[in-house]
Parts: C-alpha cells; sequence; structure tokens
C-alpha cells in the first residue's frame, strides 16, 4: 500500500477536528483556511481556537475584514503575537475584496498577496482548492526526517525534505494529505516519546529502526539572543488615566498601542538619560522590579517609571492619547505591554 494511502487511511479515523476544517473529501471555505493558516503561524492550535471564532463572529466575510478598521483588527489580534500578521492579513484582505472577493487558487497567485509565504501558499491551494501542493511545517519536517533518516541539520536540509515530500503528494485528496502529515507530527511523531506503535508509517521509518527519533531533525545551534534595555513611562492624569501612544505603522508591533518608553538599546538607561524621551514632563519615580520579555531575535528588560500630572496638558505628544485602565481591554495592546501596565498597577512606590 503506497504511503499516502495509508496516512489518508489513518486520517480518516484519527483527524483532529477543528472549527476551519470540513469532513475528509470535502473541500472548506478558503477565506477560513486562509484566516486559521495565518493565525497557526508561531501559534499553538488550542490558543488560535477562540480567537478563529471572535474573528469570524465579527468579521464573517473577507469583505468583512477588509472594511474593518485596521485598529479593531490589531486590538482583536492582541495577544497572538507577530503583529505584522495582522497588519498584513488586513492588507491582505482588502487586496482580495478589491480584486472581486475570492482567492486565487495557485500557489504563485497566492504568494503574491500580503502576508502570504511559501508555507501558507502551498496550504491554501492544497486545503481549499486540493491542489497537489506541499505545506512543509515544523510537524511535517519532523515527519519526513524521521521517515527517511535525514542526517542534514535544519535549516540546511528544508530543500531536501520538501523534495521527499512532494513526492509522496497523491493525486487524489492532496489536501487531506497535507493536513493528515500535520496531524501525524502533531499527535503521533512528536518532538520527545512518538508514538510509534501507533504511526501508519511506522513499518519502515528509518528512525524508529535505528533508534533515532528523537534525535531528528537535527538542528543547527541557534545564537543566543540578545539583551535591550528600555524604561517605560506610566503617566497618570488627575482622573488616573494613562497616557499611551500608538506605534508607527511598520517595524515590531506596527500599529500597536504602547507604554511611551525611551529607545530600546543594548546598554542599561539611567533615569537621568530616559527623561530626554519622556512624553511629557513630570516628576518620575522608579517602580521596583523589572520586566521581562522575549523576542524571536533579542530578548529585552524593563524598568516602568511612575508619574502624575496635576492637569491635562492642553496638547499631548503626537499619537498619544490618554486611556483608563478599564478600557485597556479596548486597545490594541501587545503582550509586552500588557505585562508593564499589570507590572505598574500591581506596584507600589517605595516609601
Amino acid at each position: 500500500m503506497h504511503l499516502s494511502t495509508k496516512l489518508l487511511k489513518w486520517y480518516d479515523r484519527h483527524r483532529r477536528h477543528m472549527p476551519w476544517r470540513e469532513s475528509p473529501g470535502t473541500t472548506p471555505d478558503p477565506y477560513r483556511v486562509w484566516l486559521s493558516e495565518i493565525m497557526l503561524q508561531q501559534t499553538t492550535v488550542t490558543t488560535v481556537i477562540p480567537y478563529f471564532h471572535e474573528f469570524l463572529e465579527r468579521w464573517p466575510t473577507i469583505e468583512d475584514l477588509a472594511a474593518a478598521d485596521l485598529t479593531d483588527v490589531l486590538s482583536a489580534w492582541a495577544g497572538l503575537g507577530y503583529y505584522a500578521r495582522a497588519r498584513n492579513l488586513h492588507k491582505c484582505a482588502r487586496a482580495v475584496a478589491n480584486a472581486g472577493g475570492c482567492f486565487p487558487s495557485t500557489v504563485p497567485e497566492l504568494k503574491a498577496l500580503p502576508g502570504i509565504g511559501p508555507y501558507t501558499a502551498g496550504a491554501i491551494a492544497a486545503i481549499a482548492f486540493d491542489a497537489p501542493e506541499i505545506a512543509v511545517d515544523g510537524n511535517v519536517e519532523r515527519v519526513i526526517s524521521r521517515y527517511y533518516g535525514v542526517q542534514e541539520p535544519l535549516p540546511g536540509a528544508k530543500s531536501q525534505i520538501q523534495d521527499l515530500n512532494r513526492a509522496l503528494v497523491p493525486r487524489q485528496r492532496p489536501g487531506d494529505f497535507v493536513q493528515a502529515l500535520m496531524d501525524l507530527g502533531a499527535t503521533i511523531c512528536t518532538p520527545r516519546n512518538p508514538a510509534c506503535s501507533r504511526c501508519p508509517w511506522s513499518a519502515n521509518c528509518v528512525a524508529r529502526q535505528e533508534g533515532s527519533a528523537e534525535d531528528l531533525p537535527r538542528k543547527a545551534r541557534k545564537p543566543d539572543r540578545p539583551l535591550r534595555h528600555g524604561i517605560a513611562f506610566w503617566l497618570l492624569d488627575p482622573q488616573g488615566r494613562v497616557l499611551l501612544r500608538r506605534r508607527p505603522s511598520e517595524g515590531l508591533l506596527g500599529g500597536m498601542t504602547e507604554v511611551p518608553s525611551t529607545p530600546w538599546t543594548d546598554k542599561v538607561w539611567t533615569l537621568r538619560a530616559a527623561r530626554s524621551h519622556a512624553p511629557i514632563g513630570a516628576g518620575w519615580r522608579t517602580l521596583p522590579g523589572v520586566v521581562f520579555h522575549g523576542f524571536t531575535h533579542f530578548q529585552i528588560e524593563f524598568r516602568v517609571v511612575r508619574g502624575q500630572v496635576a492637569r491635562v496638558p492642553l496638547v499631548t505628544p503626537d499619537a498619544a492619547f490618554w486611556c483608563a485602565p478599564a478600557d485597556f481591554d479596548q486597545q490594541a495592546l501587545p503582550t509586552l505591554m500588557k505585562k508593564l501596565a499589570r507590572h505598574a498597577l500591581d506596584s507600589s512606590l517605595p516609601d
């Protein structure tokens, strides 16, 4: 029996049930497939499901999402991380809506849309349009590496893994095959303690025969992430509102809401040096403790200083506004800024 046939038989019995999936053999809505794939990048299924439901409730069609305000989209996305995905999601929705509301069905056309790379294009083409394409995520890399005993470390082995995967894609039900490979990696061929005895491919798996499953795929050592530093300015007005501001639309956390801060640098800031970056002049006092957060390519450590103005200035800095803490949930606060807010709200100044 061909490998793809074995896998599809297993998938028909053991597939994961997720809100963006249809029954085996049924082609789902491209909008739902696209939305789920963008959300699932660097994020777990469990985390994504409530966000997916909320987005569909607020914006049931791609035209609805295209018509939404970007600030609302970013606010709904807050907590999923990697916020460039949300900005590109909105751009992509507008591009598709402007082109008639129908997603293209080929990988080259899909890759031309904002935020859609090779993996996502392959996943949408295969799952939504049943095209014979591949979508190689971490789960698939692990399955293919182990089955064929690929020894070259990632990322160098990516091209070889893609070629091996492409040779397995069946003419019938390629979309289900793509999802079956993902499920096999997520539920059976797991990073630790793989359930080889329940795997439909175990009979000829090189890694199982050699007892090397947990050593594959091999990965090149990642460089240590540098540590950056910043000081955040927690400024209160007489009503207890906090001064927030909108970050520039491009770049890290683009378009999100933030607590004003110094630039993020390799050197630890002194309060004296930081004052020149304060949004408004105030008597600043440092709160005890620090806030730590990790991004993909660096880590950051914040200290928070608190100040208060006796009256609201007639003019606020560009992109800045006052917001009551009770209304923070309505703002597009990324996880780092939520940490800073919790730290400030839970801290008391030393005597």
